[in-house]
């Protein structure tokens, strides 16, 4: 009120402005999709990325596993290893996430203590894996660079991740980094987990 101003400059933005700054990864622009819009598709952008996230690795070991027989699609739409790979990706990125509240938990109790601070920056993290949407279009137009381009799409998530940290619990930049490293420690243990018991990862 004392300076007539709006708080939030994106309020009188256009969304495609929002969203470019979002790409961008620049904090004023997550915090306008955090705190100041009504975004509620947290659990469906979930969703799919992991379906996204499934699919790639689906179509590596079917690559892997090639075969010339005409009848070979229909024995691929009977197959289970896409949902198998779907529940691995389920369980690396639930490891994930839970390393990152275990870390932020342990480092900085008071932040996490009621449960409207956990959804909220439960919520942020699953909003700021919107990058894993890329692999689709990575994939499709496969090329001699896609392991490169799949390796940079892991990068700019967790730059994404490490700005929603930053952004919902008002850190500064060592702390997510560190969180976001545990959290990669525990997916990756939970990789070798299932490489030891034989399943393709």
């Amino acid at each position: 009120k004392s300076c007539q101003k709006p708080v939030d400059k994106y309020i009188e933005y256009d969304p495609v402005i929002i969203l470019i700054n979002a790409v961008l990864c620049k904090t004023q622009a997550y915090r306008h999709i955090l705190f100041n819009t009504k975004i509620n598709i947290h659990g469906k952008l979930c969703i799919f990325c992991l379906l996204c996230e499934a699919y790639v690795r689906w179509l590596q070991l079917q690559d892997s596993s090639q075969n010339s027989d005409p009848d070979d699609l229909i024995r691929y739409a009977k197959e289970w290893d896409f949902y198998q790979m779907f529940g691995i990706a389920s369980l690396e990125q639930t490891s994930f996430l839970v390393g990152i509240f275990l870390t932020l938990w342990w480092m900085r109790p008071e932040m996490l203590k009621t449960k409207s601070d956990f959804i909220l920056l439960l919520k942020a993290l699953l909003l700021s894996s919107y990058g894993k949407l890329l692999l689709i279009p990575a994939v499709i137009w496969e090329h001699d660079y896609t392991p490169l381009c799949l390796a940079f799409i892991k990068v700019f998530v967790l730059i994404s991740n490490s700005q929603a940290i930053r952004v919902t619990l008002n850190l500064n930049r060592t702390l997510p980094w560190l969180a976001i490293f545990f959290g990669l420690i525990l997916e990756n243990s939970v990789v070798c987990f299932f490489q030891k018991m034989g399943l393709d990862v």
